[in-house]
């Protein structure tokens, strides 16, 4: 596995005619759910993208740039498809391929290994929309990047990456933060050992031999590992903060320090997430009630560091008495349960980092809490009628939807909202703006103090004043006492970790 973790090739150049066919190639992952569709094939040689071009002679015309999602670890460019914008005939498309897991996101320091290989792929394929786009009818100068789930973790990485200045002009990021706790690995090496240690059942307490395992282990087995279900919050391989090796370095201090600074692209941002983004943990409430009643600190962010055992145990009683007040988790408390992950894992992150942003003079950040749902929405488990918007399902609205989902079958309630939805997000990748003001929607200004104001994207569209005030402000004062900001690797490489 020598070169698979260092920064990706220039892309190749040809003489002749180039047959641009989707062949369904995806990076090396885990078929963690099963999920993967058949037709795809599975390859190291992964990196490609597609462009999706509307049916017009324009030129110039304005480019969205879309960053898949999957912790990490999953997922392919085109799991969910533009076509519909493209439609429009306002914006041109481009998904594409990183790598992945090990590959994408081992961070060892070393110069083999030095970390965030999938980051560079995404700015390599920034840099090529810049250099080629124009052949294609696309305006370099007017580039936004969105992304969903861990692309939108990864879109807001790259705002705040000096690789990136001048590649793109408006961010997108739909349900992840730059801050968020799975977003860049506070501790790489020991993320590195805890998954060796998962896929091999060994222990490594020298640097030397944890990079020869990773560079000699098999692709099945380096890509066995299943990271989802961390009750941490975190998915072991992500992006981290780079040792200065000598070459090009993605992100040079962690997201906290940066925004602090204020040394980063101030772009415009159209940013939230949906009500019940922790409905993608209920799955697994069953197994995870009684363990959190028996020690909720397992379930702390990994981002969170403590003097003591007991200091930890403190919070954790804290946190568990502001979500679920002195009951257990169990079915009547689903609804806190959603909340809760919602926060540590989703909003919390966006709030924060919406923050540092204000402070640091970004007065160009539109904010919404998506929460539409209709009849067809599943009822929350354990409640009688209770619906919310799950993890992304703005982003299912405004795209074709996962898996290019039918939808011809959707309500006339659905149909007027997507449309509404989708004019939105075109609205702002053309122009910066979500609502013009020659628009019937309500006038959306740019979010100020306390998260105010934010756009309501549900049943109706309506602006609001703040948002999630005070579980935010809850959590505000537990990572000024206990954050734990992320560090890059170890420089020593043969003495114990």
């Amino acid at each position: 596995m020598k070169e698979e973790c260092k920064g990706p090739l220039p892309p190749p150049v040809w003489s002749e005619v180039f047959e641009a066919v989707d062949r369904e190639i995806m990076c090396p992952q885990n078929n963690l759910f099963g999920m993967l569709p058949t037709s795809k094939t599975m390859q190291e040689d992964c990196l490609t993208a597609s462009i999706y071009v509307p049916e017009t002679n324009k030129k110039n015309i304005p480019v969205v740039v879309y960053v898949h999602g999957g912790a990490y670890v999953m997922g392919w460019g085109n799991m969910i498809k533009p076509k519909n914008f493209v439609k429009s005939k306002r914006v041109i498309a481009v998904t594409f391929n990183y790598r992945l897991g090990a590959h994408g996101f081992l961070c060892l320091g070393t110069k083999d290994v030095p970390g965030n290989a999938g980051m560079k792929d995404q700015v390599a394929l920034l840099r090529w929309v810049q250099n080629n786009i124009a052949k294609f009818g696309g305006d370099p100068d007017e580039v936004t990047i969105a992304g969903y789930s861990a692309g939108s973790s990864a879109v807001d990485l790259l705002m705040i990456s000096k690789l990136t200045d001048n590649l793109f002009k408006r961010v997108i990021p739909e349900s992840g933060a730059n801050t968020a706790v799975f977003s860049v690995q506070v501790d790489p090496i020991k993320n590195a050992k805890e998954y060796a240690n998962l896929i091999s059942s060994k222990n490594f307490d020298d640097l030397d031999a944890l990079e020869k395992f990773y560079k000699t282990v098999s692709y099945d087995e380096l890509y066995s590992g299943n990271v989802i279900n961390r009750t941490d919050s975190i998915f072991c391989m992500s992006p981290c903060v780079e040792r200065d090796l000598g070459e090009e370095i993605f992100l040079d201090d962690s997201p906290f320090n940066i925004l602090k600074s204020g040394n980063y692209k101030k772009l415009p941002m159209l940013y939230g997430f949906a009500n019940m983004e922790g409905l993608f943990r209920v799955p697994l409430f069953d197994n995870w009630k009684s363990l959190m009643n028996a020690k909720f600190s397992d379930f702390l962010p990994a981002d969170l560091k403590f003097n003591s055992d007991a200091e930890k145990e403190q919070v954790a009683e804290e946190v568990k008495r502001f979500y679920f007040q002195d009951k257990s988790t169990d079915e009547e408390k689903v609804l806190s349960y959603i909340d809760y992950f919602t926060d540590v894992i989703f909003a919390y992150a966006t709030l924060r980092s919406i923050k540092l942003q204000l402070e640091a003079g970004n007065n160009q950040i539109y904010l919404y809490e998506y929460s539409y749902y209709d009849d067809d929405t599943p009822v929350v488990p354990y409640t009688k009628n209770i619906r919310g918007a799950n993890h992304c399902a703005q982003t299912n609205v405004v795209l074709d939807g996962f898996y290019n989902v039918n939808k011809t079958n959707i309500s006339d309630d659905l149909k007027k909202h997507t449309k509404i939805m989708r004019e939105i997000w075109l609205n702002f990748m053309t122009t910066g703006v979500p609502v013009p003001e020659s628009s019937d929607l309500p006038t959306w200004l740019p979010v100020g103090v306390n998260w105010s104001p934010h756009m309501s994207l549900g049943r109706t569209i309506e602006l609001k004043g703040s948002l999630l005030k005070e579980r935010t402000q809850f959590w505000d004062d537990i990572y000024d006492k206990y954050y734990s900001n992320p560090l890059p690797p170890t420089s020593l490489l043969h003495t114990e970790l």
